[in-house]
């Protein structure tokens, strides 16, 4: 238990400090290109990052489940001829997904965009953007099947460092570049953000250099291994490939979840909006929603995703193993650290929203953003557990099923998501995600059960305590904003703003904090990795 542990904490910590960069990067990015900047950003990245998704294949994921599975069997020969073939099938995969991506770019911003109104996106301004960021796709699907190979050896250090220098070569790359165009040269809010997207091209050859100083390291101890193996399995490379897309095909699902429904916001928000006469400002709630707000609402998310990416290994060979108390152990670890850590942040951001999008992207339109920002706060809990749950249903080879739960949602987002809109306005958009996410994360958890007999009990009383605590932290909030909203107006001054999101966040997660650990609920989900607050609450 201790190395899913180790490793969730050290993908989790890359993938949040990932993360934690991806929002600080977005104040600067929104002074610079406002709203409609945000949203045009967004519209090239939702396609770019479901062809990432296909031209993977999942494969990160599934060569680390693959490699891992024979590894177990002292057959590393095997994990390598997997390795060279996929790098082959991905360099493959990648070169058709920019192509794909690059020519139907025009095609794709007209279904998007029915009416360009003044100042506003234009086709061809989501065309440009489009083909900029396709240029990624060249480089990012053979880099992953080194993440992957790394994984299946339970080395997560070369993903996690790799994947932190990525975002930060592509995070200055993106600021420097809009800003010498806006501000220097003069340009457009759609010439800046083509070169912002571009960006994802620069920060992924930035990757593939660390990845390729690990391999140097790292590949003195497997050949070691490869020749003091006795036994290799006779797989064909065809053989290799059923096997391999076996695995990757839901892990696809998985990653294409959010990318999808995002892609039913681009084809039908705008429309929707204009429908009930709010075609003029449909740009400010799709940001807030899609882009601004999503960075917010992700960051608790990727706790979920470090925990999917380091739990799979380990989850398979206990599986493989046929060691059910372990397994049973296992998954119940996994859901815990998803609600012991997503519950609060989940409760404190919606109760802070309109303080939390004021501070960092401004006040303006606050009565429109903040409470979206609420809304669609409750959302990241389900989007962490469709993503724990499926990782689950990956470890317990029930992989086939993450298909039918996605399809399911994506299905109830499709039909309901224009009627939603019309009904409730922006805000039907995220009620139409929480459906779909709903849906699916409801039935995977149903999976789990049926397929395991695997018990919630243990998992929902502690889920009772979060809740409490979680109260317990919402009620001192609210209080923090009721007595410093005497003094301070947040509403109206950022400065007045920050203040008070720093008062709630510290003070909220402070008391959280110490509820879980004199209770123990702390102690009990994450083990000793709470020492660190001995330290801080026995003096």
């Amino acid at each position: 238990m201790s190395n899913i542990i180790r490793g969730t904490m050290l993908l989790t910590g890359a993938t949040f400090l990932s993360k934690i960069l991806g929002m600080i990067y977005v104040i600067p990015f929104n002074a610079l290109v406002g709203d409609t900047g945000g949203t045009l950003f967004n519209f090239a990245y939702t396609p770019y990052n479901i062809l990432i998704s296909i031209s993977t294949v999942g494969v990160p994921l599934a060569v680390s489940k693959f490699v891992s599975k024979y590894n177990s069997l002292g057959d590393y020969e095997t994990g390598m001829k997997m390795f060279r073939a996929g790098i082959a099938l991905m360099s493959i995969t990648g070169l058709l997904a920019f192509l794909g991506l690059f020519f139907s770019a025009e095609f794709l911003a007209g279904k998007m965009i029915t009416n360009e109104y003044e100042n506003g996106i234009s086709v061809a301004d989501v065309t440009m953007v489009i083909r900029m960021v396709s240029f990624a796709l060249l480089i990012i699907p053979a880099m992953s099947i080194i993440r992957g190979f790394f994984q299946g050896y339970q080395s997560m250090g070369p993903t996690a460092v790799s994947q932190v220098v990525e975002q930060i070569v592509r995070i200055a790359f993106l600021l420097v570049a809009t800003f010498l165009v806006i501000k220097v040269y003069g340009g457009t809010i759609a010439t800046a953000v083509g070169f912002a997207t571009f960006a994802a091209f620069v920060g992924a050859l930035a990757s593939c250099a660390v990845l390729l100083v690990y391999w140097k390291k790292r590949k003195g101890n497997i050949k070691k291994q490869l020749e003091q193996q006795n036994y290799v399995n006779d797989i064909t490379t065809k053989d290799l490939f059923i096997e391999l897309f076996y695995y990757a095909g839901p892990f696809v699902i998985v990653g294409l979840a959010t990318p999808l429904y995002q892609l039913v916001d681009q084809f039908t928000f705008e429309r929707a909006m204009a429908a009930i006469n709010q075609g003029d400002i449909w740009e400010v709630p799709y940001a807030a929603i899609n882009f601004y707000g999503h960075k917010l609402v992700i960051i608790p998310v990727t706790i979920a995703t470090g925990l999917s990416l380091a739990i799979i290994p380990a989850l398979t060979r206990t599986f493989t193993q046929n060691d059910r108390p372990l397994l049973i152990q296992q998954i119940n670890q996994a859901l815990q650290i998803i609600l012991v850590l997503v519950i609060p942040a989940v409760v404190g951001l919606a109760s802070l929203s309109e303080v939390a999008y004021g501070s960092l992207f401004g006040l303006n339109h606050i009565q429109i953003t903040g409470p979206l920002l609420a809304w669609y706060a409750p959302v990241a809990l389900l989007f962490a557990l469709f993503t724990v749950s499926a990782a689950i249903l990956q470890g317990i080879n029930q992989q086939k099923f993450a298909v039918v739960s996605l399809s399911a949602g994506l299905l109830i987002k499709i039909l309901f998501n224009i009627q939603l809109i019309h009904t409730f306005g922006a805000k039907g958009a995220i009620f139409g995600t929480a459906l779909a996410v709903g849906t699916a994360v409801t039935l995977n958890l149903w999976r789990v059960y049926v397929s395991i007999n695997f018990s919630y009990k243990q998992t929902y009383k502690l889920t009772l305590l979060i809740a409490i605590f979680s109260l317990i932290m919402l009620l001192v909030i609210w209080g923090i904003k009721a007595l410093l909203g005497i003094y301070l107006p947040y509403e109206e001054n950022r400065i007045s703003a920050i203040i008070v999101l720093t008062a709630g966040v510290s003070i909220g997660g402070l008391v959280y904090l110490f509820l879980g650990y004199k209770s123990t609920l702390l102690e009990r989900v994450l083990g000793d990795r709470v020492r660190i607050l001995d330290r801080v609450f026995r003096k």
